[in-house]
Formats: C-alpha cells, sequence, structure tokens
C-alpha cells in the first residue's frame, strides 16, 4: 500500500533539488543558511524542528534570532527520518552517538519544534547524553480550528513562543533579553487579538518569508484545484 500525504496551500520550498535530495537522503542535516554559527566554535543553541509548520516556525524564530540577537550563535538542525534521532543500536536508521552529538552538542539547550506529540521525541532521544537540555514544543490537544497560526500559538509551537524559550533556556539571555521577550509576549497576544477581529492570520505572519542568505519560493501542492 501507498500513502500519498499532501497539503491543499502553497508551501515553501527551502532547497534545491539537488539539496533535497542529499537532506533527505541523510534523513537529519544543519541548514545552514538558517542558522548564525561561527564556524569553528559551537552554537549557543540548538533550533531542532521536524514536519513543515514546525520547519516554518523554527526558520521564522531563527529569524527574529538573527535580527535582534546578532551575536547568538544559532544552529538550525531539520530532521525528515525521526528514527534518525535514535541509537543506532535501537534502529538502523539510528545516528551513532557521536554523530548526534555533533550535530546537537552535548551541553547546549536543544529547542526542538515537532508536528506531533512532545513526548515521541523524548522517548527516541533518552539515551543521548544532553537529552536533560532537550526542550520539545509539539502538539498537547489545545483549541479547536480557528486560524493556521492561533492553532501554533495554542500550542506554544510559533515562532515567538520559540524564541522565548530560547531566551529562558540559554545562560544569561534571560536578564539580558528581558525586554525582547516582552515584545515576544505582546506579539502573540497581538496575533490573536488580530485573529479574532478579522478571522484570520496576522499579515506579519501570513505573508512571511525568509530573508535570508537562501533563495525561498512557494510550490502550490493544490493542482489548480482550490475546492
Amino acid at each position: 500500500m501507498n500513502v500519498v500525504v499532501a497539503g491543499k496551500q502553497p508551501s515553501p520550498q527551502w532547497l534545491t533539488m539537488d539539496e533535497a535530495i542529499a537532506h533527505c537522503t541523510r534523513g537529519i542535516g544543519i541548514f545552514p543558511w538558517a542558522g548564525s554559527e561561527v564556524e569553528g566554535e559551537e552554537p549557543d543553541v540548538v533550533l531542532g524542528c521536524a514536519g513543515d509548520i514546525p520547519t516554518l516556525e523554527t526558520l521564522a524564530a531563527a529569524s527574529i534570532l538573527r535580527d535582534r540577537l546578532p551575536d547568538l550563535k544559532v544552529r538550525v538542525v531539520n530532521v525528515v527520518d525521526l528514527m534518525r534521532l535514535q541509537d543506532e543500536r535501537e534502529h538502523p536508521h539510528g545516528l551513532s552517538d557521536r554523530e548526534y552529538d555533533a550535530l546537537f552538542t552535548t551541553d547546549k539547550p536543544v529547542i526542538f519544534a515537532y508536528h506531533g506529540y512532545p513526548w515521541l521525541i523524548h522517548r527516541l532521544t533518552y539515551r543521548r547524553r544532553g537529552h536533560d537540555n532537550l526542550h520539545v514544543r509539539g502538539y498537547k490537544e489545545e483549541g479547536t480550528t480557528t486560524t493556521p497560526f492561533d492553532m501554533v500559538m495554542l500550542n506554544d509551537l510559533d515562532r515567538y513562543h520559540l524564541v522565548i524559550d530560547v531566551i529562558d533556556r540559554v545562560p544569561g539571555l534571560a536578564s539580558r533579553e528581558a525586554e525582547l521577550r516582552q515584545e515576544m509576549q505582546d506579539a502573540r497576544l497581538r496575533a490573536r487579538q488580530y485573529t479574532r477581529e478579522h478571522g484570520e492570520d496576522i499579515p506579519e505572519v501570513a505573508e512571511w518569508t525568509w530573508a535570508g542568505g537562501q533563495r525561498t519560493t512557494r510550490i502550490d501542492t493544490t493542482g489548480g484545484d482550490n475546492d
């Protein structure tokens, strides 16, 4: 049996075809164009993501961090094969400890956005050395069908909350960046209020595109059918 899962809305295309083939073949990898880490140095924080909407929100959070905290070294790791997170001794797709530590570090905070229940990511990584530093945002059965971004916010998976998580988890940031944290809280309130008043997502979210060093296009998956 073959199962094809496809959305009906235009979706961002983050990679070229060759890059996508290599990335999907690995099953996991760093998006070097999205982060702000310095070559030869460890990142201050790792933003992990799996799934289309979590990846979108993670990249939007990375963009905010690049703009507002340019000295913060951020690494973005995208996962397309969740079994890569598991130990190689538990699953044939699993990463060795050395490979996993190279991607996620052993002592830096990891904020992981996942389009599912957070406990699954914790179960897959519970043997990893840096597991105590892993903080997963995912589906927690909150809310009803409103707008796409409002649903994301109801589950604390939105870009603004991810930035707040970074500020809270990276040592020393909470006291230095209290103003930015408050701005992110206000942005969530503003987005929610706009949804309640207009019945759609706030334009700064709905029309957001990546403005960094990698060209992003939008692929129409509807096939021309707008039903």
